[in-house]
């Protein structure tokens, strides 16, 4: 007789709308009987998941005001991650980015697989970049002289819970080398899902370009704002985040924002925008960057930064456009040449489907397979 296995779900945060929220979604769909465990949860800000079987840590339990800062309290993130009772579960299939990963293992037979979609940039990869701007506005002096106290346990924390995982699977080759850096570990790389059938790519393209993304410094919107403004193109920048009122600033009247997530910014009108866009501008080092999957479906091509994830995307000229610097010439440049190129909307969306969700499905399910307890 075959006995199923339990499997529980496990991730940082559900507090915003993401990519890493869009690989747990995916994550239930190939195993919907799997309930989902997160630090802190709040359902109007992913109503996706309100549906699903939620469970909370304990950090779900200080007030309200306090929770929102809930990314200021890494030691109490990771006692709480630690402290959850997942004894009933063969499988613990975790997705993380910051503490998803800082479960503990309820007996020896246990089976902890690790979606990572990198090792803390915060403690590691990108910690002297955080450290000159770690995007708290106002508290920014508070948490640069709190870095160097707290960062060394954080990193302890971080390596004691990497060696808890018995598999790791990464979401890009970048994130794999920094597995292998941080970690001394190994992994296989399976791509974040995308749900490419969304999309419907225009033949006719307009003249506008898209950019999107949470906000942050690192995302380096700044980029793709001064770029468009010092060509004159229009740039339709869609999100919102504590750079957001740097972003108005720099920008010239060619520049739009959508910062409804519900409204201006909803999926729809990102759909209508990115469908007929005349290209789409990354210039973050990203870990995967699934928004430029998205808007090869959309037959837009994509000019990016040529590190991180994005070479995993655009892999040929035939695609799009990368650049070498984090300059405003550079992005600039490489907006002039990618409108020197003919693409096919058409080809860009065939190429995009190689990150099909149902693929990524396909992957988890076979992995979990292959791992089973014994």
């Amino acid at each position: 007789m075959t006995v199923t296995p339990r499997i529980a779900i496990v991730c940082d945060f559900l507090t915003t709308m993401g990519g890493a929220e869009n690989v747990v979604l995916a994550m239930h769909e190939a195993f919907p009987d799997a309930p989902i465990y997160t630090a802190v949860y709040n359902p109007d800000k992913v109503p996706a998941f309100r549906r699903l079987d939620v469970r909370t840590s304990r950090l779900q339990q200080l007030p309200a005001a306090v929770r929102k800062y809930h990314k200021l309290l890494p030691t109490m993130a990771v006692k709480a991650m630690r402290s959850l009772d997942l004894s009933e579960f063969d499988i613990i299939l975790t997705s993380s980015y910051l503490h998803g990963h800082q479960v503990t293992k309820a007996r020896p037979d246990q089976v902890v697989i690790n979606y990572c979609h990198t090792p803390p940039r915060y403690y590691w990869s990108h910690y002297d970049e955080y450290r000159r701007d770690p995007g708290y506005g106002k508290l920014n002096p508070v948490i640069r002289a709190l870095m160097p106290l707290m960062v060394p346990h954080q990193r302890k924390l971080d390596l004691q819970a990497a060696k808890n995982v018995d598999v790791f699977i990464a979401n890009s080759t970048e994130t794999q080398t920094r597995i292998k850096q941080f970690y001394g570990r190994t992994s296989t790389v399976v791509h974040p899902p995308v749900e490419t059938a969304r999309f419907s790519p225009a033949r006719e393209r307009g003249e506008h370009y898209v950019t999107i993304g949470r906000q942050l410094p690192y995302k380096r919107h700044d980029l793709a704002v001064a770029a468009a403004t010092k060509l004159g193109k229009k740039l339709i920048v869609f999100g919102n985040g504590p750079a957001h009122e740097a972003l108005v600033k720099l920008a010239g009247p060619t520049i739009e924002f959508r910062t409804d997530r519900f409204g201006d910014a909803s999926d729809i009108e990102y759909e209508k925008a990115l469908n007929d866009a005349r290209g789409f501008i990354y210039p973050a080092e990203e870990d995967f960057g699934i928004v430029s999957v998205e808007a090869l479906a959309a037959g837009a091509p994509v000019i990016g930064y040529a590190r991180g994830g994005t070479t995993d995307i655009v892999t040929s000229p035939e695609v799009g456009v990368l650049f070498d610097h984090q300059t405003v010439d550079d992005v600039a440049q490489a907006i002039e040449l990618a409108e020197q190129r003919t693409y096919f909307p058409s080809k860009l969306n065939r190429t995009a489907k190689r990150f099909d969700k149902s693929l990524f499905v396909t992957k988890m399910r076979k992995i979990v397979s292959n791992n089973l307890p014994r």
